[in-house]
């Protein structure tokens, strides 16, 4: 049985754990922006419906594109004043968008939502730092075993996964070129451990297989 605690601002529900920010709806269309780097983090935002990205521009023009955010994600939670990164729509999109004062001045009077918003932090840091990890020491193959096991289980898919991503995208994530990720896609197909229905569409044929490279 859920457990609900409810206020006008945040709602709390206990199984599973999430945070409901009661905040304006805001509609976008693919590709576009919901706040840029270096801007004041004056809100936070969930997701309601919809996937995007957030990432950075490098000094020499490159993106390095941090994490990919799916319906129910809470983002734009920063510890300065300004966004360490821009946020994207990979299609269309719609938010909750909440001033971040107001949520900080609930959660001092409520330890539930202090203590859910420290699990967000903390699920955060463990993303960032499995994608480091990634990044620095899993080959191209693993990199993108991981990447579709996550986006299974952030989603809930079972086998059939739909992919709001370019193949871009993935390569600016993963750090490798895209030619590299279009043939990871070829080899895993050619093995029989996934097969691709659609450009936006994977289908896990062997997820044992998969989930033994990122062991």
């Amino acid at each position: 049985m859920l457990s609900v605690i409810q206020t006008p601002a945040v709602t709390i529900v206990r199984q599973p754990a999430t945070i409901v920010l009661d905040g304006q709806r805001q509609t976008y269309g693919p590709g576009e922006t919901i706040f840029d780097e270096g801007r004041p983090a004056d809100r936070i935002y969930q997701l309601i419906s919809g996937a995007l990205r957030t990432c950075r521009i490098l000094r020499d023009g490159r993106r390095q594109i941090e994490a990919f955010h799916f319906a129910g994600d809470v983002f734009g939670l920063e510890s300065g004043e300004t966004y360490r990164a821009a946020a994207q729509t990979l299609g269309p999109a719609q938010v909750r968008v909440m001033p971040r004062l107001a949520l900080e001045a609930l959660a001092s009077e409520r330890g539930d939502v202090a203590h859910r918003l420290l699990e967000l932090t903390t699920d955060s840091l463990r993303r960032c730092q499995d994608h480091v990890l990634m990044l620095g020491r899993r080959t191209a193959c693993e990199r993108v075993a991981a990447l579709l096991l996550d986006l299974a289980e952030r989603t809930g898919a079972e086998a059939l996964l739909d992919v709001p991503m370019t193949r871009q995208d993935m390569a600016d994530y993963l750090g490798l070129t895209i030619e590299t990720v279009s043939r990871t896609f070829t080899q895993f197909q050619h093995d029989g451990l996934i097969a691709l229905p659609t450009t936006r569409k994977v289908l896990l044929r062997d997820r044992r297989a998969l989930e033994a490279m990122v062991d």
